[in-house]
């Protein structure tokens, strides 16, 4: 098989190994989700972009770690590495619920099925393949890795955590999305470069005995240092998320033990052609043949979704999306979502509707500010919270123009945005921010929504959103009044559901009450509503464990008893 051939679907046994006529592999990944082959599933992406440079990659998808370990050995070791991920999602959200009960069913299991992957996924894959092959290198990545890259508090063993990498064997760990720091990874690993030089590659972290050499990095406080002084994390996390969202951060180092954890600066934002580079590739959109047409419910969510950029700036302080994804909005062309839309079109089981076109906000597309000179010297962490950046171009031109592209390629009926949105891109408190705002509330409403628009107020009481990192209420309510007009000016009934969150610190059981009893929640069905739970490298989760604002260092009331916490969550349910 010629390298330039990347039309196979990779791998997962070896009866597939042979068949393709391979006498090695490359690199083989183990991750706690079933294999699908689309874009919204992080393996997929960077299996394909490995794939086409020549490498030969397989998958084996939640392997058993409970029996004699022969998923782990089926296939021998690599030619390269071995990369592990927990899957879509941290291990321990996936199997819990806010109030710490186990949950009966898995999204990303054929059938649902519950118990497909342990606790701690990452950390289980990793030490069991160090154990069987030694010597061969472990690469760790993905969300549970990622946002557990430095110190962090743990919700359900209720402890400080030190770095994944202190207590998983890894030897690298690549954070955020993964396609160019795995790509020149995996040139050094098999270039046989220096640790030194590999040491220099961004957005990767591994750990070290000793004393560190870089020049001028962010010191943080060690791990112990955290362990003996709640203010020393909240310190921590000021460092650790201003570096996040800079455009040139810092590399920061992180005592613990007789060594440190070193994190270098995030590759630099991704252009608009490397986008379409990623997207550009023969992803099959289909779970792997081994599954044998078994439902696997996370694929039926975004089986006919189309992903039109990635990044976040809105800044909210429980969300991990910039943490991830970044802050800086990377958008594709327009033509490479059209070439998307044209092939799921062709696909003979698409019913005609796309169920998403959009990212974590879906209204951000194409969205950077006016003068990149003042973004590159940035140290915001929001460009929406407390006040919207004057920098930021909010015009929605180049998403009406998509959708109208979109919607005109034969074959789709409707494309509806299932994602998030932010509605303080085009309203203020006075109206619609320009031009553009008004016509694409009304399309958002008349051509893309299903049923009910899905937004995310948090809460009603400003101090409450103060701690989200969430606009005042009084946005909500002028939102509310232009959706009724616009409704009623076009005879539809379509209902709008806004998202709420209880026992998010700072939030008191009478913030609860208010929020029950605000006239502006009349007519509308509460049934989105969850209550906080802490999870690795927020803001949000650092004020839970620590008592503090890291913004300020001031005190923050938190709720933690099982019964109140629950009390809070139920004044959604009660009528009016």
């Amino acid at each position: 098989m010629a390298a330039s051939d990347t039309s196979y679907m990779f791998p997962t046994s070896k009866k597939e190994v042979e068949a393709l006529g391979w006498d090695y592999i490359d690199i083989i990944f183990f991750t706690g989700d079933a294999f699908v082959d689309h874009p919204s599933f992080g393996t997929a992406c960077i299996s394909r972009w490995l794939q086409k440079f020549g490498y030969r990659v397989a998958v084996v998808p939640q392997p058993n770690w409970r029996d004699d370990l022969r998923d782990f050995k089926k296939l021998g070791a690599p030619r390269l590495y071995f990369a592990v991920n927990s899957g879509a999602m941290d291990s321990m959200v996936n199997h819990y619920t806010a109030g710490k009960r186990l949950r009966h069913d898995d999204a990303y299991t054929p059938e649902g099925k519950f118990g497909a992957r342990p606790d701690y996924a990452v950390s289980v894959y990793t030490r069991i393949l160090k154990d069987l092959y030694p010597e061969v290198p472990v690469v760790i990545g993905g969300v549970e890795a990622s946002l557990r890259r430095l110190t962090h508090y743990d919700y359900w063993k209720d402890k400080l955590l030190p770095s994944i990498l202190d207590w998983c064997p890894a030897d690298y760990l690549c954070y955020g999305m993964g396609e160019k720091p795995m790509l020149e990874l995996t040139r050094a690993i098999e270039d046989r470069r220096s640790q030194h030089q590999i040491h220099q590659i961004p957005q990767i972290a591994f750990k070290m005995s000793g004393k560190w050499k870089v020049i001028d990095p962010v010191v943080l406080h060690s791990y112990e240092e955290c362990l003996a002084d709640k203010k020393a994390v909240a310190e921590n996390f000021h460092l650790i998320e201003t570096n996040a969202n800079m455009m040139h951060a810092s590399v920061l180092i992180e005592p613990v033990g007789n060594g440190y954890v070193q994190v270098n600066p995030p590759c630099p934002p991704s252009t608009t052609e490397e986008m379409d580079s990623f997207w550009d590739l023969p992803f099959t959109k289909r779970p792997h043949p081994r599954y044998k047409g078994k439902r696997i419910p996370a694929y039926d969510m975004i089986k006919d979704s189309i992903i039109t950029h990635r990044g976040c700036f809105g800044g909210c302080n429980f969300c991990t999306i910039a943490a991830h994804q970044g802050k800086f909005i990377q958008s594709r062309s327009k033509e490479s979502i059209l070439k998307e839309v044209r092939k799921l079109a062709a696909m003979p089981e698409f019913s005609g509707n796309i169920s998403d076109l959009g990212a974590p906000t879906a209204n951000m597309y194409g969205m950077r500010g006016k003068n990149q000179a003042l973004c590159e010297k940035c140290r915001r962490k929001s460009c929406l919270f407390p006040a919207v950046c004057p920098n930021m171009d909010r015009s929605h031109a180049r998403l009406l123009d998509l959708y109208k592209a979109v919607d005109s390629v034969p074959g789709v009926r409707h494309s509806y945005i299932g994602s998030g949105i932010r509605y303080d891109l085009f309203l203020d408190e006075k109206g619609f921010v320009d031009e553009t705002s008004r016509p694409y509330l009304k399309t958002l409403i008349l051509d893309h929504t299903s049923g009910r628009l899905k937004v995310a107020p948090e809460h009603t009481e400003d101090k409450v959103l103060q701690y989200l990192g969430k606009p005042s209420f009084k946005l909500f309510e002028r939102l509310r009044h232009e959706f009724d007009k616009i409704c009623a000016e076009n005879g539809r009934r379509t209902g709008i559901v806004p998202y709420f969150i209880s026992s998010h610190p700072g939030c008191t059981m009478k913030d609860m009450e208010n929020l029950s009893r605000h006239p502006a929640l009349k007519g509308i069905f509460m049934d989105q509503v969850q209550d906080f739970t802490p999870t690795p490298m927020t803001t949000s989760s650092v004020m839970y464990y620590t008592g503090l604002d890291p913004r300020n260092m001031k005190p923050v009331f938190v709720e933690r008893d099982p019964e109140r916490k629950r009390r809070q969550k139920s004044f959604f349910f009660r009528k009016k």
